[in-house]
């Protein structure tokens, strides 16, 4: 999807007198796939309109221009043209058709309720009808940059994607979806706004422009969920895409005048009117470009007790701008000064641009307007506002003392003491609670107990589920044919426990011994050999192919062989043929001397893909032979010194093989030296591995089963129209997966006072002093060295009644232990995208959804949904309900 985020307001004539312009700074268009947005699309709405149809042409280069660009520039170029025929914008009933591969373009709240309705479980009725809903709409975001001219004529928009404004990554992605030469495609614009690009003022703004090369106009986009399921069947996960919430138009690399104003369209008629901001409270946030995940968080804080009370009172003589930890009182005066204009009566939508200023200033991490973690922010506000109202001047040293098993209750107050006599504030007061931390040294068993204060509680999201996986089996001596086996194994699993179901499943030898790989467009592209690695790294989409070798296979090389086959293609009448990967790539451990070597082992692994008929029998038995022996002559000579050689049948023997070897990388991307039989191998491979690249003639191709040799099914195959069904856990559960006790990690060992030195001691949480105020965050995103994963797990979260009194290890006297929810930070979407919103409560049953500036009501039976990601609880009474 292309988000495109309007740096312009609209016509001044459409700008009310209690509508400041920069309202309308947010206004941004999205381009998703024709389908995705038609599943959800509400055709009663305002949007529901017949689109302006543009189609998509090759862009076209003549004379020696043509000649310059393929070869030295190859940017993707095209043409959008509008497409005047009546006939082919409107179908039966006006009903929009979208011929080939279709895109839409839509207004920013038309996407956003498209987004809702995709992530929403229960969204599978629609209208009375199945509506199928996709679950892998939603991936990572990446950013794009486009050249867009003008042309002369009024109906048509050039646009170049160019390697040289993008990473090589992003550009081959683009490729990928923007290729105008294999099919045809068209762009429906649904928002109405694309010719203010073809209309006369704009080309004038452009030709006028000093600075401006060509006339062109850069702009940076987002691109979002462009994955076609249908064209797309095979392709691996990353290719499909997802936009965040903001994106900024560029010109000569800055910030610019001229800005994409595609959305126009009515956002109360989808997401409810603005106008209810009148309410106190009820103001909603500007997005100024990717801030939702800012906003959504700040609206929660904005309806805190107690915390809005102090902010709109005098907290200003609070400020303490001695802190050497604090922020000289800026971020607390900016954070009060939005909650002001947040409660003002009659307050319109506010742009929270100082406080994005000081943010950025004291948070480089948050500066610029790329996607960031509700959470994070969080975290850092309530650490800044704490100690720029810190009361304590001059904090005191405090010596931690050893427990010496005195009582927990005394060593509780003891720590907790020192804790207020250093921090003193509001936030304190309200947000901040204590917790046990145990550890256990699992050789001596000597116990250390600290006592911690918290500010929120960051929950695991536990499972007990199973994941199935599907792999292709080989064996590494060429007796069987590939077999592919579905095994059952923990969702949170290791490699190790793959590999054990699988032995199971195969009947592993005793003697044997598996080898994983993770194969990609017919090419090993890595080995999974570590046991420890998580299953959360092998996504639904990847192909793995497990090798049987003998168990010590260490102690000999490895050889790979991948395999090219021409490909013959039909360029505007004129054939060509190139060189394409196909097929399994096969393994096996052996010492290769030379090139007879090397070939009697292919042909060896090649057995069980032949044809099954005598005459390819007999002649595969033939040719194996002849190599055994030419193998066996050619190893006998060398180890002899003798140079007497039977050269003849070595190349009668390649002549009739009909294979070339050729020396690759470990990834077979490359074409190295060629091998020959009466050759020895000169091989440069690393950790005893020897790849190799076989180029099949067409000859043998006919004689192998091809549909054995290129099958690879993926780790789980999941169709299209169908819905995974959503696992759903209790807040509960979580709550007792973070107390659970369980050992440290290897990258956390605690030094063991008694044993002197570091061991892997077993930890246990309990929660020990509550807050007022309860923050608690669902771990739903977690991060590795090769793969970023949201956890879309449903929490059944309650509402009115947070019972933790069986969960509070000391009962301090407080009034109650129970919670009621007030507030909910939401994350739609996937990593590096998706969208933020906050749900508040606002007394008795009334509930309403805080979209950037858009606030409307919502049913309270709505508000628990699987994109929950903070939850705000605020103490209750035993009086009270």
């Amino acid at each position: 999807m292309d988000k495109m985020e309007n740096q312009t307001s609209e016509d001044s004539s459409n700008v009310s007198p209690k509508q400041p312009q920069d309202q309308l700074h947010d206004q941004r268009v999205y381009l998703v796939p024709y389908s995705w947005w038609k599943e959800a699309d509400d055709p009663t709405s305002s949007n529901a309109k017949d689109g302006v149809l543009y189609s998509a042409s090759v862009a076209s280069y003549g004379g020696p221009m043509r000649l310059i660009n393929n070869i030295f520039c190859s940017d993707l170029a095209f043409n959008l043209r509008r497409e005047d025929d009546a006939s082919l914008q409107n179908g039966e009933n006006g009903k929009t058709e979208s011929p080939g591969r279709g895109y839409a373009l839509v207004p920013a709240d038309s996407w956003l309720e498209a987004l809702k309705w995709h992530s929403d479980s229960k969204s599978a009725l629609k209208d009375g009808k199945n509506s199928p809903t996709r679950e892998d709409d939603m991936s990572d975001v990446y950013p794009l940059q486009l050249r867009l001219s003008v042309s002369r004529e009024n109906n048509s928009l050039g646009v170049k994607i160019s390697k040289k404004d993008n990473s090589l990554e992003c550009f081959k992605r683009a490729c990928r979806i923007f290729s105008t030469e294999t099919e045809q495609w068209c762009i429906w614009d649904f928002s109405g706004k694309t010719t203010l690009y073809l209309s006369n003022d704009k080309n004038k703004i452009l030709k006028d422009s000093p600075r401006q090369s060509e006339q062109d106009m850069l702009l940076e986009l987002q691109v979002y969920g462009l994955s076609d399921p249908i064209k797309t069947k095979g392709a691996r996960n990353e290719d499909t895409v997802q936009s965040s919430n903001g994106t900024s138009v560029m010109m000569n690399g800055t910030n610019g005048d001229i800005g994409l104003k595609l959305a126009g369209s009515d956002s109360s008629a989808i997401l409810g009117s603005s106008g209810e901001a009148g309410t106190l409270g009820l103001t909603g946030l500007q997005n100024l470009g990717n801030t939702c995940f800012m906003n959504s968080a700040l609206q929660c804080l904005a309806h805190t007790p107690k915390i809005v009370d102090y902010f709109l009172g005098d907290y200003m003589r609070e400020i303490n701008h001695d802190n050497p930890l604090g922020m000289n009182g800026e971020i607390a005066s900016a954070f009060g000064d939005l909650l002001k204009k947040l409660w003002a009566p009659g307050a319109s939508p506010v742009a929270p641009r100082t406080f994005k200023l000081k943010l950025a200033h004291f948070a480089p991490q948050f500066s610029g307007y790329n996607q960031h973690d509700s959470q994070e922010l969080l975290a850092f506000l309530l650490d800044g506002l704490h100690e720029d109202l810190n009361r304590v001047k001059c904090k005191p040293y405090v010596e931690v003392k050893d427990e010496d098993d005195r009582p927990d209750e005394e060593v509780a107050d003891e720590y907790w003491g020192n804790h207020l006599a250093r921090n003193d504030s509001i936030i304190v007061d309200v947000c901040q609670g204590q917790y046990r931390s145990k550890l256990v040294c699992p050789d001596c068993r000597k116990v250390s107990v600290t006592f911690d204060p918290f500010m929120y509680l960051s929950l695991p999201l536990p499972s007990t589920s199973t994941r199935t996986m599907t792999l292709t089996v080989v064996k590494s001596d060429g007796s069987s044919p590939p077999s592919s086996h579905t095994i059952t194994v923990p969702k949170n699993g290791k490699l190790e426990d793959l590999t054990q179901a699988l032995s199971i499943a195969c009947s592993l030898g005793v003697d044997e011994a598996f080898l994983v790989a993770e194969i990609y467009n017919n090419r090993l592209i890595r080995l999974l050999e570590e046991p420890s690695d998580s299953l959360s790294l092998i996504r639904d989409g990847d192909r793995l192919v497990a090798y049987r070798l003998p168990k010590d296979y260490e102690k000999k090389s490895l050889v790979v062989f991948m395999h090219q086959q021409k490909d013959r293609q039909n360029i505007c009448g004129n054939f060509t043929s190139s060189w394409k990967a196909f097929g399994l790539p096969l393994l096996s451990h052996r010492e290769v001397v030379n090139g007879s070597d090397i070939c009697g082992l292919y042909h060896k692994l090649l057995n069980p893909y032949l044809v099954p008929n005598q005459d390819s029998i007999d002649d595969s038995e033939r040719k194996a032979a002849e190599l055994s022996e030419v193998t066996e002559d050619t190893s006998t000579s060398k180890l002899s010194g003798s140079t007497d050689t039977t050269e003849t049948g070595e190349l009668e023997t390649q002549s009739e093989t009909g294979f070339q070897f050729y020396l690759t990388d470990d990834k077979g991307t490359i074409r190295g030296s060629e091998i020959l039989l009466n050759e020895p191998v000169k091989s440069t491979a690393l950790s005893g591995r020897t790849s190799l690249l076989v180029c099949w003639p067409e000859k043998e191709i006919e004689q192998y089963n091809m549909q054995l040799f290129n099958s690879l099914p993926e780790v789980c195959k999941s169709g299209f129209f169908t819905k995974r069904p959503q696992e759903s856990i209790s807040l509960y559960r979580c709550l007792e997966a973070f107390l659970k006790e369980e050992p440290l990690g290897p990258e956390d060992m605690w030094y063991c006072p008694i044993c002197k030195k570091h061991c892997q001691a077993s930890k246990k949480l309990d929660l020990w002093r509550l807050p007022e105020i309860l923050v608690i965050h669902l771990k739903r995103f977690s991060y590795s060295r090769f793969l970023k994963n949201k956890l879309e797990t449903f929490v059944d979260f309650p509402v009115r009644d947070l019972d933790l009194s069986e969960y509070i290890t000391f009962k301090d006297g407080e009034p109650s232990y129970r919670y009621v929810l007030y507030a909910i930070s939401n994350h739609f979407g996937s990593m590096g995208g998706g969208h933020y919103t906050a749900f508040v409560h606002q007394g008795g049953n009334l509930w309403y959804d805080f979209d950037d500036s858009h606030v409307s009501a919502i049913n309270e039976d709505k508000i628990k949904t699987s994109a929950a990601y903070l939850l705000f609880y605020r103490r209750v009474d035993s009086t009270e309900g």
